[in-house]
């Protein structure tokens, strides 16, 4: 007899200590009988005033990953969803995102594995999105460059990017809805194609659907486009309303 509750599947989701919207708004999307089950990569709260502090935060991050795979393999999930958005492209793009799979593969042998790298490449394929897209991240300027090559080598031209410059790990999860609004509609333009958010501690599930229906483009939040990915990959095709147009039509 298989899990009672997650008795389609269960995903595992590894996501850092201070992360509170990644496992709500994963809760809200997840299917009748799929569950989802945390495993933290703990990392201190402490605050974050520079390029270099938001370096070194994520640095922490990294290093936590391999115990946080360990603790959630222990309720053997069906697949892995790596909760956090930066460490999928820090470092070098693609090639990053390789390390990163390898990484887990190293920890959990052959159970798939879903990250933003795969997940927001294949949100703007299946949306039909050509090449210029814009960026919203609580991130700090240093992450840009990492986003450029993620975005170029995946075929995609940034246009431009707002950095919330968000003072704390925890902190990223209190930011106002209104001013994530005011930084869509600051990188949006006529000449953008879609907009995409970074950030998985971000609470932009619900409010990104809103401003796709404003916008008439996408707006693609990462929580939303990982889980998505997550769940086509692993065959489930359920669809649901109130999160866009990627998990109502596709």
């Amino acid at each position: 007899m298989g899990d009672i509750l997650g008795y389609r599947h269960k995903f595992g989701v590894i996501t850092p200590s201070t992360n509170t919207v990644v496992q709500p708004e994963y809760d809200d999307m997840r299917p009748v009988g799929v569950s989802n089950h945390i495993g933290r990569m703990h990392i201190p709260d402490e605050p974050v005033n520079s390029d270099a502090d938001f370096d070194e935060l994520i640095r922490r991050i990294d290093i936590a990953i391999e115990e946080a795979i360990d603790r959630v393999m222990t309720c053997h999930p069906d697949h892995l969803i790596l909760g956090i958005s930066a460490e999928s492209i820090w470092g070098g793009g693609r090639d990053a995102a390789d390390k990163i799979a390898e990484r887990v593969r190293s920890r959990a042998g052959d159970v798939p594995f879903t990250q933003a790298a795969d997940a927001l490449p294949a949100a703007l394929n299946a949306y039909g999105v050509k090449e210029r897209v814009s960026f919203v991240t609580p991130y700090y300027p240093i992450a840009e460059k990492h986003i450029v090559t993620f975005a170029e080598q995946s075929g995609y031209t940034p246009v431009r990017m707002k950095h919330l410059q968000r003072p704390g790990p925890v902190v990223i999860g209190h930011t106002p809805l209104a001013d994530l609004r005011a930084a869509v509609h600051e990188v949006n333009g006529d000449d953008v194609e879609a907009i995409i958010q970074f950030g998985a501690n971000l609470p932009m599930g619900r409010l990104a659907a809103q401003l796709e229906n404003e916008l008439g483009k996408p707006v693609i939040c990462v929580n939303t486009a990982t889980y998505w990915h997550a769940l086509r990959s692993a065959g489930l095709p359920d669809q649901k309303r109130g999160f866009g147009r990627l998990l109502a039509e596709h």
